[in-house]
């Protein structure tokens, strides 16, 4: 038997009318936000008490009293009585109802795991490309080297980096950042292994090793943006590139530190055969550990799969479910080029490449010459930024994520954080410039490093907000460029020290050019999604 109050908003359900009557005056009893309820009360009266959700039912059962909404609710309610909970928000079947995780949960997901395999695959990229920063120092001795031919050897790995970016971000949006991914490491690796033979062989073969290590690891970006978008949803994904950017600047760390240890205990060429050898071990974990979706994880909790599709677009996820009838294999150069956030990401990422190559592959050098320190402390000087880079990287994330979760608008947000990792390097490269000794140069540079981070959570994560289908290929793009400049710079830089026999005039002309790709920026970058199929007139 049930009774229906006559503003039809409640239903009282019942087995008989003396439950009906029992309950309802229990109900009065028990919750004073509902006091003022009665069967015959009006609509207006019962709305001023309760918030408009829609129809509701009531339930009334022997120890509890249980409010049920029949619409969409954007967040659970929850009461309790005395002796029974009432109002049972885990039986409301609303996806939006899911919580965040807390820090915990966060941590120990799958998707976290995976963040953090990509971490460590971005951390044996860098290794294996700084290791020759290292390695040139005593190779340019044995062989009798200038700075502008050491230039050329340092920039070979930029020639090969050059050729893949494009053709391997068109491969990721086709295939998905697992399997591409799997076949940059395993080659990369094998380049790195094979250094030394090719050393000892010619030059020409080094050169052509160092060319490969650059095509296969040009495709490592575009991977993990790919494979971000797909497992973690937009409010994560700051957090999550800052966590796989934290592992590729500790690459840096890594083989900054200990490329010189290995050196003096197995020849010049130790490092390239350790470092070699632990790609190999990282695809077996990955091809066996990781899959490309979540839907496709064997070992995902429920939970953490309902919390990622609830929260995702799915328009921003490059399913491979949709590649058939969204994703061509050759893009749409021209109708991607015609646009002016394509532009921002290129300049960002050609002036993010610019700096980070010049640092990377002239700081060792910078310390020895500038300062007269030795190698191993020269390294020591060039790895301490590379820290910082990643401890800053992973809060700017965490800050851009919060931004985003508090209202801010993702354009705002990633022009305030490109910014920072804009106009921060350029004041310290200033500072570094008139530093006088070790320890205060040492420091203007891991406060250029470590603001530069702040650049992860502008341009970086913006392919996927910017265009979702075509992100892989945007990512290409932008590296090509990136990688442009990083060629004109390291080898520029060589030559310039040759002309003017000092680094300090480079390092003024790089921060303005810092200086005018934040402005740049910031006046055309977006975070909204770009319509990218529109004809060219």
């Amino acid at each position: 038997m049930s009774s229906r109050c006559p503003c039809n908003r409640l239903i009282l359900c019942s087995s008989s009318s003396r439950k009906v009557t029992r309950h309802k005056n229990q109900l009065q009893s028990r919750t004073s936000q509902f006091s003022s309820f009665s069967p015959r009360s009006s609509k207006a009266k019962f709305s001023k008490n309760l918030p408009s959700w829609g129809p509701l039912r009531i339930r009334l059962r022997e120890d509890a009293v249980e409010l049920r909404s029949i619409s969409n609710s954007p967040r659970p309610t929850r009461a309790f009585s005395n002796d029974a909970q009432s109002f049972r928000g885990s039986s409301w079947s609303n996806e939006n109802e899911l919580q965040a995780p807390n820090f915990f949960e966060f941590v120990t997901s799958e998707r976290v795991k995976v963040v953090a395999m990509l971490g460590l695959a971005l951390s044996l990229c860098n290794a294996d490309r700084v290791v020759m920063s290292v390695a040139i120092v005593p190779l340019s001795v044995a062989h009798g080297w200038t700075k502008s031919f050491t230039g050329i050897v340092q920039s070979a790995f930029l020639w090969g980096y050059l050729m893949s970016p494009i053709a391997g971000g068109a491969l990721v949006d086709y295939y998905g950042g697992k399997v591409v991914m799997a076949w940059g490491v395993a080659l990369w690796s094998l380049a790195t292994f094979l250094t030394p033979w090719a050393a000892e062989t010619s030059l020409l073969a080094l050169l052509a090793a160092r060319v490969l290590l650059g095509v296969a690891e040009g495709v490592a970006l575009p991977s993990m943006n790919n494979m971000i978008a797909r497992w973690f949803p937009q409010t994560e994904r700051s957090r999550a590139v800052g966590i796989a950017m934290a592992g590729f600047q500790l690459g840096n760390v890594i083989g900054l530190l200990l490329s010189p240890i290995l050196m003096s205990k197995g020849g010049v060429f130790g490092p390239f055969v350790i470092f070699g050898l632990s790609g190999f071990l990282w695809v077996l974990v990955w091809l066996s550990a990781t899959s490309s979706t979540p839907e496709r994880h064997p070992q995902i909790s429920k939970s953490e799969l309902e919390y990622i599709r609830s929260m995702r677009k799915t328009s921003s996820i490059p399913s491979t479910e949709k590649k058939s009838k969204t994703t061509k294999v050759i893009p749409p150069f021209r109708r991607l080029l015609s646009k002016l956030p394509t532009w921002t990401v290129i300049s960002a990422n050609a002036m993010h490449s610019w700096g980070y190559f010049l640092l990377l592959s002239w700081m060792p050098i910078y310390f020895n010459t500038i300062y007269h320190v030795d190698l191993k402390h020269a390294a020591w000087f060039s790895a301490v930024p590379w820290t910082m880079m990643a401890i800053f990287g992973y809060l700017a994330g965490d800050w851009s994520d919060m931004l985003i979760r508090n209202g801010t608008s993702v354009t705002f947000t990633r022009k305030v954080m490109q910014s920072i990792g804009f106009f921060g390097p350029g004041i310290a490269l200033l500072g570094l410039n008139a530093a006088k000794n070790p320890s205060v140069a040492s420091a203007w540079l891991t406060v250029a490093v470590g603001l530069k981070s702040f650049g992860h959570s502008g341009f970086l994560v913006n392919f996927q907000e910017i265009s979702p289908q075509y992100a892989g290929v945007l990512h290409g793009m932008s590296n090509t460029a990136g990688t442009l400049a990083a060629i004109v710079g390291t080898v520029g830089a060589g030559f310039f020290v040759e002309l003017m026999g000092s680094f300090r005039g480079f390092l003024i002309f790089t921060a303005f050019l810092y200086f005018l790709s934040a402005i740049f920026w910031d006046i055309f970058a977006t975070g909204e999604q770009v319509n990218f199929d529109e004809t060219v007139s």
